[in-house]
């Protein structure tokens, strides 16, 4: 490619036909359920966009052409299109298996971030109360904190118990030998765990604009769940820049803006930008033998099947007050560290599943046994109307009577969830938390 900077005009042939073999590839995507995309495919998109990721690294030189000496240096907008061109393929086509691939992207973000570091301004945040529509190169303002909107709910009705930062040995028989071996492990929130994490002292979490400066000033590309729940109508997916995301759903000023909710859930975002993994650390706790599942769970036998992992599985859960994840169970157990902002959290013991009306098989093969019909918000009397809430509690009589454990869980502290347990999660205000699987 670099033999050819005598030939401008080939630039832009150059581009398209990256384009061209990514859009073939996205298509493939969504001819085939995700997990089934022939491998093939995945390849493709990553080798385009790494060629056009090439292409436009090698934009100034080339389309000088001979006169080198008029190339110019890289400019916001072509930022803006380098980091989108990776993150997408990051996103759509997975992570390379390939470590010598994946060092290499690495390298190419690291690049791209000491690129932005060096401009004259920051690329930030404006304050929510005077943002203003503005292009994706344009610098902004600065805003330091989140804004303090928060959501109000019915005061906790059975408290899950607290244990400041037990022993690994203290923890692990806790979880071993239950108090009600009919019941199993329970839940409990864990005090002074994450005290020391940089996310939570030096390399703040709570000041929006450390997040831009780590994500090459908002540019980087998240996917974002839209709408209240994943099970209500409505519901959609996007990916974003971050900056979008923080100035569309985070920093609203919720006296002049009706407040949507968009959420960053269930991303391993620390894969894609490693820098934010070094401000956290894995709870040893992780590392215990945590109890096969309970043996009152329907999806017992299926979770115990689950191969062990080798470490365990971190995801990001980032968003405005108000978002919610529908009462469901997950396979693993779970350790939710709450870093940033509150959450209500309701919990049910496997046992009583059989009132919680798990979903079942539903309209094109989709499993959704792990999700329950029920939507608390609306049973407990939080969300709709007299009416939506009256048809509730007909349609699902026996989930009254379900036995449950509850808390609003404060920033800073962590909450075990035993594998198995069904849990509805709320975000009281701005909020990111972590969750670390482990089985």
């Amino acid at each position: 490619m670099i033999q050819l900077h005598d030939q401008p005009e080939m630039y832009e042939l150059c581009l398209q036909r990256c384009e061209d073999m990514i859009t073939l590839a996205n298509e493939k995507f969504y001819a085939f359920p995700f997990k089934n995309v022939p491998p093939c495919w995945r390849h493709l998109h990553r080798e385009a966009s790494l060629f056009k990721f090439s292409t436009l690294a090698l934009s100034n030189i080339w389309k000088a052409g001979p006169g080198l000496e008029e190339a110019s240096t890289l400019e916001n907008c072509m930022l803006d299109d380098m980091v989108r061109t990776l993150d997408m393929t990051l996103i759509m086509a997975g992570p390379p298996e390939d470590t010598a691939i994946a060092y290499g992207i690495a390298q190419a973000f690291a690049t791209l971030q000491s690129c932005h570091d060096k401009e004259p301004r920051g690329y930030q945040l404006s304050a929510a109360s005077k943002r203003q529509k503005l292009g994706a190169c344009d610098l902004i303002e600065p805003e330091e904190r989140f804004p303090e909107v928060s959501f109000q709910i019915s005061p906790v009705k059975n408290n899950i118990p607290r244990k400041a930062n037990p022993s690994f040995d203290v923890f692990e028989s806790y979880m071993l030998e239950p108090r009600n071996k009919g019941l199993g492990p329970e839940p409990v929130i864990l005090t002074d765990v994450i005290n020391k994490w940089p996310a939570r002292n030096g390399r703040s979490w709570s000041n929006p604009n450390y997040f831009m400066s780590k994500t090459i000033g908002g540019r980087r590309l998240v996917p974002v769940e839209t709408g209240r729940t994943y099970v209500d109508e409505g519901w959609g997916q996007e990916i974003i820049s971050f900056k979008e995301f923080m100035e569309n759903y985070i920093l609203v000023d919720s006296s002049t803006s009706k407040l949507s909710t968009g959420y960053l859930a269930q991303h391993d975002l620390f894969a894609q930008i490693p820098s934010l993994r070094l401000d956290i650390t894995v709870p040893d706790y992780c590392y215990t033998s945590p109890p096969p599942p309970h043996f009152s769970s329907p999806l017992a036998t299926k979770h115990a099947e689950l191969p062990a992992l080798d470490d365990p599985l971190l995801n990001a859960w980032f968003g405005p007050a108000g978002t919610i994840s529908p009462l469901h169970t997950d396979p693993y157990h779970n350790i939710l560290a709450q870093v940033v902002g509150r959450k209500y959290v309701r919990l049910y013991a496997p046992r009583e599943s059989e009132k919680l009306y798990a979903r079942g098989v539903e309209n094109g093969g989709i499993d959704m046994e792990n999700t329950s019909a029920v939507d608390i918000g609306i049973l407990a009397g939080w969300d709709g109307t007299p009416e939506e809430q009256a048809a509730a509690h007909d349609k699902y009589p026996l989930c009254g009577d379900a036995k449950f454990v509850d808390c609003v869980l404060e920033e800073g502290e962590c909450l075990y969830i035993p594998v198995g347990w069904w849990h509805y999660v709320r975000s009281l205000s701005v909020s990111f938390s972590v969750s670390f699987w482990f089985n």
